[in-house]
């Protein structure tokens, strides 16, 4: 268990995600020691409440919460325990980490240790209430202090250094994607990102690169004018055990899709009247599993949207079939019939046994016979998906799923590292699933790559 101490109610999620890379095996709970002691657990969920500190004496209150704590609940001998305090202090002080008392070389991996990171700030008007620090570029500019202050105190704790840095809860590439927008050149962004985000350098030469392609794909969107649109269907054939999306099992709700078609249908009208004279750009209809949806029901959805939106300018329909047990000939046919350039079929591994586990009823063979299948028929832009960091999968198991992949050849890869969020059954019923191994390793990712 590590417990991070916050005086202020701010960056609660940046401070977690972070600590979280650093220590992914344990549980990371949050406690704000100011509006009544609010906790946050794992994931950073409401939990309990907890001792408010003093107020005007935060700093105190703080420390002393920590070493009841440590009095009234040692960790278990064999389980790494540690104790952040980060406070939030106006004043003309110098920016400082330091270790607690008794916490060294020798015995900071064994003993239950606590490290405190005072963070002080000159600028008085950044730092003076609790309202300056969350509006905009102040903001902004305390996140990226204090989570350079905290990566710089974990890494020399852990000995460890992260490849993306202190890069947390955002797409990599849309940094540099930013920068190149306002004239930067590639140097510069690279220095940014190092001195920043403490980038690696071949992980800061990724991020630019990609922006650069990524930049060139988008050359001829209109951005001013157009949009694209995201059409959503929340039926699944089963829910998968790491899955926190707003999905349902198709056997519980069959008897109320043509509901939510007659609804969405509603909202297919709306959209088209309220983007009237805009250029639609892409479509893409994911869920869920959009072929849950029988051959007449995605008939008449994509009826409609052909209806009520203009596709002359469109540069990419995607419909993301996904699970494998839920595509058959005829459905595959409904989408050639309206000219879909671009399906998903998404087996996340292709491994049985872990198939099983996580809840995806179907085989192996399937992926295959589908895919296959999809080939025959004249798809000629399929994506699939995998994750990395699935339960008991390990590099045999990755290596395994990567050489099934690359003998099928799809036209893209996405490649996900599995985050396991607050509404997954993963973590919901956590004690069901105590044994279970999760590795999400740096080599299982470069793997992949």
């Amino acid at each position: 268990m590590i417990t991070v101490h916050l005086n202020r109610e701010s960056f609660q999620y940046d401070v977690h995600s972070l600590v979280k890379a650093f220590y992914p095996e344990l549980e990371v709970r949050i406690v704000c020691d100011a509006d009544g002691g609010q906790e946050f657990s794992q994931i950073g969920q409401a939990a309990e409440r907890t001792p408010a500190g003093t107020c005007g004496a935060e700093r105190m209150a703080v420390k002393k919460t920590a070493e009841k704590e440590s009095e009234e609940a040692p960790e278990k001998e064999t389980q790494k325990s540690l104790t952040l305090v980060i406070s939030f202090v106006s004043g003309k002080e110098t920016q400082t980490i330091f270790p607690e008392e008794g916490v060294n070389e020798k015995n900071r991996e064994e003993d239950f240790s606590k490290i405190t990171v005072r963070f002080e700030k000159e600028d008085k008007t950044v730092l003076s209430d609790a309202a300056s620090i969350e509006k905009g570029t102040q903001r902004k500019e305390v996140k990226n202090i204090l989570k350079r202050l905290l990566y710089r105190m974990l890494s020399e704790y852990t000995g460890q250094k992260l490849p993306w840095g202190n890069l947390t809860g955002i797409r990599p590439t849309k940094i540099p994607m930013a920068l190149l927008e306002q004239g930067w050149k590639n140097s510069e962004i690279a220095q940014y990102m190092r001195d920043t985000y403490y980038t690696s350098n071949e992980k800061t030469s990724l991020a630019i690169m990609i922006a650069n392609r990524e930049r060139h794909i988008l050359r001829d969107i209109n951005f001013k004018d157009g949009y694209s649109l995201y059409v959503g269907i929340p039926f699944c054939p089963s829910i998968c055990l790491y899955c926190s999306f707003s999905s349902s099992p198709l056997h519980l709700w069959r008897d109320k899709v043509d509901a939510y078609l007659d609804a969405l249908c509603r909202e297919i009208d709306y959209a088209s009247e309220a983007f009237a004279g805009k250029e639609l750009n892409t479509v893409y209809i994911g869920g869920g599993t959009p072929t849950t949806l029988e051959p007449c029901q995605m008939e008449r959805l994509l009826t409609r949207l052909e209806q009520r939106f203009c596709f002359d300018r469109l540069k990419e329909f995607t419909v993301e079939a996904g699970r494998p047990d839920s595509i058959t000939r005829e459905k595959l046919q409904v989408l050639r019939d309206h000219g879909i350039t671009r399906i998903s079929i998404n087996p996340q591994t292709m491994n049985q046994s872990t198939l099983d586990l996580i809840g995806r009823r179907h085989t192996v063979e399937m992926v295959k016979e589908r895919f296959y299948m999809a080939r025959e028929m004249g798809f000629d832009n399929i994506n699939m998906d995998l994750i990395m960091g699935l339960p008991q999968e390990g590099m045999d198991e990755v290596r395994r799923t990567l050489d099934e992949i690359r003998a099928m050849k799809p036209d893209s890869l996405t490649v996900h590292s599995l985050a396991i969020k607050r509404a997954a059954r993963l973590n919901m019923f956590k004690e069901d699933y105590e044994g279970l191994t999760i590795q999400n390793t740096p080599e299982m990712i470069d793997l992949s790559a």
